[in-house]
């Protein structure tokens, strides 16, 4: 039976295009995979070929065994999805040579097991490698078939003409920084999307903290009150809140969630803290306990086994980039240079590739079986910006792969079972320059011991990328990320902690925050130490007499008398940075010490509390500046401040699009197997 749907209003319905590929494409492919076969015998000690006409023959036998017996793994129901999936589609991809091996009459020999897997990898990449060079790869509209076959099969694609809406992610990238890699080629397909589709860039600003944690709060959920940072302590219950453990972001969601989230009513949560009120979800940390179980989410992922080895093979190109570009920048003497070894190249690998492309299937499997809703998040730019730096080559190809993503998901809606708009967004931007101790030689916790009559534990460091591999982790093994343990405080200490930018502290031994007229006494001198540092821009303290104070170097700011003294420590921020300090001021939970770092307008640079070389989480420079590019006939606001206003702009084009539900104007069926 064909898909069709019907308007109920009458007018035209929406017709999915039909998904074909042609002999010749066929061909190509095969001449292709031929080749890299023929390439990888001369690369791997246990594959051999008799001769050059046997690279074709054991291409058939594996495009043949990956096109049948990946999607049938893919649609049986096991735990621990992700890890069984992969190794089962995995040991497909190794045993199709072994297979060649047992029935080419010695056309092909394979020593062992070990040789088959690891020349399947070699393949993969080489055939990766030489459809780019050619221009030849249509992998697309395979995938996309098979996703289609395996959401008939489930009962799972309905076809209407009641617009969806995707919406699109890229951790921490600025709008000043998108702006120059559209000028620069880095961005092609949203450069192309802005100037001939009738697309729109719109600046928003950011909250306090510029972080993800809150920003995803406020688009997902409409509220991100109570997040001063990306952890935070709280003394009535003696707790250490991280938006990157799993039992902390599902705190944030119960706090937070009325019910009617961004994804509510049958939308989809892809790679994200929190999931929006979603029905289905990937990758969502808030969702870590519903998600370990078996999850059907992988299974358009793991249905093509090409996916499996082309995972792998560009994981290991992606390690050998990151080791070549820290070289390259410890030679070349490149400055600010952050810390780059141990296992963030592995970190890196698994974000820029594994966990991205599970994220991308994820996508294209909700455009097939016409989910409502998506919103998908994708971090590798933001992982390699806090390394690397905001414009470094490597940095910028990071966002170049994700514009490639991006162009893919882009061409699939033609095949999808409703039509889709598509909106890019960024959650907030990076800031660049030299850490804090890079610059001093000590942490903000130690300037903060040599004034305090106590000890101090310094929990600085956030990273949402490790959260999010964890997840990954977590799913394919059915045990739960470990969770950070909250630090044993001794009586008269200290927790510092750093978010980007942004320091917090908190005098533990206290049962309330305590007023800088308190902390005079009991810590003389602490608070002119910190107010005073040079790569400190301002500081907000209580006061009991005055109310809340943002103090400078050479100045301060009584926002309850609407006056300054001396030099106005705010001078360098956005004109809304009082109200954003004063907003993190009446949080329950706010420190004692709430600490921004300098900025330098003229060298657009400041210093983070933690070692990440570019930052967020803070104010000043191009960490509160994200943007939202969208069709031009979505309109938006002049100004948007904050996250819980582009939740109203987002879930206004969103009832725009579907009515007051997703089902509002058309009447849906579900297309049989």
């Amino acid at each position: 039976m064909s898909e069709e749907s019907r308007d109920a209003s009458g007018g035209e319905a929406w017709s999915p295009s039909r998904l074909g590929i042609s002999p010749l494409h066929l061909l190509i492919g095969w001449i292709t995979n031929a080749l890299a076969v023929f390439v990888a015998a001369w690369i791997v000690p246990g594959f051999h070929l008799e001769d050059p006409l046997s690279a074709f023959l054991v291409a058939a036998a594996i495009a043949i065994v990956n096109a049948v017996l990946p999607p049938i793994v893919a649609a049986v129901r096991m735990p621990f999805t992700l890890v069984l999936g992969f190794l089962l589609v995995l040991a497909i991809d190794a045993g199709a040579l072994m297979l060649a091996d047992s029935t080419l009459d010695g056309n092909v020999t394979v020593d062992g097991f070990p040789d088959a897997l690891l020349a399947a990898i070699v393949i993969s990449g080489l055939a990766i490698a030489i459809a780019v060079v050619l221009g030849t790869n249509d992998d697309d509209r395979y995938s996309l078939r098979v996703i289609q076959r395996i959401a008939r099969r489930q009962r799972q694609r309905t076809v209407e003409s009641t617009p969806g809406i995707v919406f699109l992610e890229i951790d921490g990238l600025g709008l000043p920084i998108l702006r120059a890699a559209m000028q620069d080629g880095y961005a092609p397909n949203l450069a192309r999307w802005a100037a001939e589709d009738g697309y729109r860039l719109t600046e928003w600003e950011t909250d306090l903290s510029s972080q993800t944690g809150a920003s995803q709060a406020g688009i997902l959920l409409g509220s991100n009150e109570g997040i001063p940072a990306f952890r935070w302590y709280e003394r009535d219950t003696d707790n250490l809140m991280s938006c990157s453990a799993p039992k902390d972001c599902a705190e944030i969601e119960r706090r937070l969630s009325t019910g009617h989230g961004l994804l509510a009513d049958g939308g989809a949560s892809r790679g994200n803290l929190l999931s929006g009120d979603a029905d289905e979800t990937i990758l969502t940390v808030s969702r870590v306990d519903a998600e370990m179980k078996a999850n059907p989410g992988y299974r358009d992922f793991l249905a093509n086994g090409f996916n499996v080895t082309r995972a792998l093979a560009l994981f290991a190109a992606e390690v050998f980039i990151e080791w070549t570009a820290a070289a390259r920048a410890k030679r070349r003497g490149v400055l600010p240079r952050g810390h780059r070894g141990g296992k963030y190249p592995f970190l890196r690998g698994a974000m820029c590739v594994v966990v991205r492309d599970l994220v991308v299937f994820g996508v294209l499997g909700d455009m097939m079986r016409g989910r409502p809703a998506v919103y998908a998040t994708f971090a590798s730019y933001d992982e390699v910006a806090h390394h690397s730096g905001l414009r470094r080559a490597d940095t910028m190809e990071a966002l170049r792969k994700l514009d490639q993503q991006f162009g893919r998901i882009a061409r699939a809606r033609e095949f999808a079972a409703r039509p889709y708009e598509i909106v890019v967004l960024s959650d907030h931007g990076q800031t660049q320059g030299a850490t804090f101790k890079q610059r001093n030689g000590y942490g903000l916790d130690e300037l903060v011991d040599e004034h305090l009559q106590g000890s101090v534990v310094d929990r600085s460091g956030g990273d949402e990328q490790a959260a999010m591999v964890g997840m990954a982790a977590a799913e394919a093994t059915g045990r739960r990320p470990d969770e950070e343990e909250d630090p044993e405080m001794p009586g008269g200490g200290a927790l510092v902690m750093g978010s980007g930018n942004l320091g917090l502290v908190y005098l533990t031994d206290s049962d309330h925050r305590l007023t800088i007229e308190e902390l005079d006494e009991q810590h003389p001198g602490l608070v002119d130490a910190v107010a005073s540092h040079p790569h400190v821009g301002w500081v907000l303290v209580d006061s009991a007499e005055e109310g809340p104070l943002i103090l400078g170097n050479d100045g301060r700011r009584v926002p309850r008398e609407g006056r300054a003294e001396g030099r106005d420590p705010l001078e360098h921020f956005s004109a809304n940075a009082e109200a954003h300090i004063l907003r993190t001021h009446g949080f329950e939970h706010a420190p004692d010490l709430l600490v921004g770092s300098f900025y330098d307008p003229e060298l657009d640079e400041g210093c983070a509390f933690e070692e990440l070389i570019s930052f967020h989480g803070g104010l000043g420079g191009p960490q509160t500046r994200p943007f939202i590019l969208h069709p031009e006939h979505l309109e938006a606001p002049q100004e948007i401040i904050g996250a819980a206003a582009v939740n109203e702009v987002l879930r206004g084009w969103r009832d725009e699009l579907q009515g007051s539900g997703p089902e509002a104007t058309t009447e849906a069926r579900e297309v049989p197997a």
